[in-house]
């Protein structure tokens, strides 16, 4: 049985929380959040804290899952291994790259698996996405984005993460993984232009933001991303990847709310475009979110008892980050980033 503790208890958090609830083959033995309080019926029986450091302490866990605002992933991810736990770490890994490398260097020197949370990788309809499109071959062009018209309660939340991370990096990361694992090429330079649209967020902070990312095969990729009640709900969720041989797309995305968080992983069916003709995949029965976090949760008890080798997906996180804060630094310099150098 592993012993688990997770800290943090939004909306990521409360449902790995329940993934460990419904597991077999994990107890948990602590849940940690600012009030100390647990309101969830399924959850409530749970020791709770309010302190990370002193549930870590008290609990000595196997198993830490770190779902937390970004700015406290590294700190409570290295405190974990030192503490002698693996780690599951919700994305962003990190909200610098410096500190990405530092959680991988630390699971690699503590020997503890890092499982950081890219959700799509668990998900049937975006593995058949990526194969199709990879059985096109390269080079690539990618059409990515993920606008949310967010208000009330959603928008209060991506105003708090605009405290520390913009949207192309929270979300970004998710879709700059999937091209990363489509090219399987190293990216070049990275180009990105935002906008602060709102007197709700902090005068340094955009919550619209786009960028271009050119990869040394040639192919280019373009995500945008923007928060708040002021977005458009026309073409809010475009997924298309074209290749010289034809193209793979998402038919169903822009059906349903941008907010509604299960439509952010519905892939409903692909359309792969060739010139010989179409072929429509109809994707039915696909995962829902709590169905996706139960996987990801199983996959890191799996990689704790079957001793996966993580080295490639936590190379690939430390990349699809980098991407993304290099483009929040182009927008905030004004200037294309070289991720080349960056990496000489």
């Amino acid at each position: 049985m592993i012993k688990v503790l997770i800290a943090g208890l939004g909306n990521m958090g409360l449902s790995h929380a329940l993934a460990h609830h419904h597991h077999p083959d994990a107890q948990i033995v602590g849940l940690v959040n600012r009030s100390g309080q647990v309101d969830h019926p399924d959850l409530s029986g749970y020791p709770a804290y309010s302190d990370f450091q002193a549930a870590l302490a008290e609990t000595n866990p196997d198993l830490v899952v770190v779902a937390t605002y970004s700015d406290s992933h590294a700190d409570f991810a290295c405190a974990a291994m030192e503490a002698g736990a693996h780690v599951f770490v919700e994305k962003p890994l990190a909200t610098t790259a410096a500190d990405a490398k530092r959680v991988v260097a630390k699971a690699i020197e503590t020997n503890r698996k890092l499982v950081i949370g890219y959700i799509l990788r668990h998900h049937p309809s975006w593995m058949r996405l990526i194969s199709e499109a990879r059985d096109l071959g390269g080079p690539y062009v990618f059409r990515l984005n993920l606008n949310q018209q967010s208000s009330g309660a959603e928008w209060e939340t991506h105003k708090a993460l605009m405290q520390t991370t913009s949207p192309i990096v929270d979300c970004g990361v998710h879709y700059v993984d999937v091209m990363c694992q489509i090219t399987d090429s190293d990216p070049v330079r990275v180009h990105g232009m935002g906008l602060r649209l709102s007197d709700e967020i902090a005068e340094d902070m955009y919550n619209y933001g786009q960028f271009q990312v050119i990869f040394e095969d040639g192919s280019v990729g373009w995500y945008e991303a923007g928060w708040g009640p002021m977005m458009s709900e026309t073409a809010f969720f475009v997924k298309d990847i074209v290749s010289p041989n034809g193209s793979v797309s998402i038919t169903d995305g822009n059906k349903g709310a941008s907010a509604n968080i299960d439509g952010h992983t519905k892939v409903g069916g692909l359309l792969v475009h060739r010139p010989e003709g179409d072929q429509l995949i109809d994707m039915p029965g696909e995962p829902g979110h709590q169905e996706l976090c139960d996987a990801e949760q199983a996959y890191m008890l799996r990689a704790i008892a079957e001793d996966i080798d993580l080295t490639r997906h936590m190379n690939d996180a430390v990349q699809s980050l980098a991407i993304c804060l290099a483009a929040d630094e182009s927008i905030r310099t004004g200037q294309p980033i070289s991720l080349k150098e960056a990496r000489t």
